[in-house]
């Protein structure tokens, strides 16, 4: 059976809770930090192309 996105989405959270369990709340910002990164990248390379 194929795996659907709320079954990833609930992989995400747990993994989430997780690092904030075990107290890796500097490690998890990091890891927030750049996805924001790669977002704006992409937004940027989208904005280019509609010019």
């Amino acid at each position: 059976m194929n795996e659907g996105p709320d079954q990833y989405f609930e992989q995400q959270d747990m993994a989430v809770k997780l690092m904030l369990l075990e107290n890796k709340s500097d490690e998890l910002t990091d890891i927030l930090v750049e996805a924001l990164q790669d977002a704006l990248k992409l937004l940027e390379e989208e904005l280019a192309t509609v010019h």
